[in-house]
């Protein structure tokens, strides 16, 4: 049986950055499945679920606005960050950002209001006496009680979501009245992970994962669309 639930996400601003510009920032028209999915994990991630987000609606109108940021000039290799992965005793990720602060540009949504339901698979991380019911309770039980692991966000940290429950039988806010072709957007993160002699498991690749968005009366159907990788 699949347990699905839906949630009602709002925010000031969002930046879900297309990875295809690489200095200026530039949103997505609207929130991607894994950022989507990052907003539900901070309300409750075990190992055992995987949140899968069945569909996305847009309830305000698509806009935009320019502001400029502070972030740095570069990132950490991403040798040391397998470096590190693997001796996490002498490994370091310290990076200045002092020393590399520059300004940039982007290009954000404001005033952004979504619904998106989702529903949880079990991973293979999961034991007997796991099961999606159980776990379908706990998050709903946290979404009431406004409990989360770290502050829910919009794409970056300084666009904070304001996220809530809907319950059964509540009337939900209407989605805009509009058709769009969004274009290929990012799905989520595929990570290819290996074991050390020592049998400790570290990323050995990140393989991004897309998608041909459409948006129909406002409504992003995920259940039956086409990942490409």
């Amino acid at each position: 049986m699949t347990y699905g639930f839906t949630v009602e996400i709002k925010g000031l601003y969002a930046l879900f950055c297309r990875p295809e510009l690489k200095v200026e920032r530039v949103s997505y028209s609207v929130i991607t499945p894994s950022a989507a999915r990052g907003i539900l994990e901070a309300v409750l991630w075990k190992p055992a679920i995987r949140y899968i987000i069945d569909e996305i609606s847009v309830c305000s109108p698509i806009r935009f606005d320019t502001i400029r940021r502070n972030e740095v000039n570069k990132k950490i290799p991403y040798k040391l960050l397998q470096t590190a992965t693997r001796d996490l005793e002498n490994g370091s990720l310290y990076l200045a950002a002092g020393n590399e602060r520059t300004q940039r540009a982007a290009r954000v949504l404001r005033q952004v209001h979504y619904l998106v339901t989702a529903h949880f698979e079990l991973t293979d991380k999961a034991g007997e006496s796991d099961n999606e019911g159980k776990f379908a309770e706990m998050v709903k039980r946290r979404l009431r009680n406004g409990n989360n692991y770290h502050m829910p966000y919009l794409g970056t940290r300084e666009f904070p979501a304001q996220i809530r429950l809907i319950e059964n039988g509540e009337t939900l806010p209407r989605p805009i009245n509009e058709d769009q072709d969004l274009g290929l957007m990012l799905y989520d993160i595929d990570y290819v992970k290996e074991k050390d002699k020592d049998g400790n498991e570290w990323v050995k690749e990140f393989i991004p994962m897309f998608f041909w968005a459409k948006m129909k009366q406002g409504v992003i159907d995920l259940r039956n669309m086409e990942v490409l990788k």
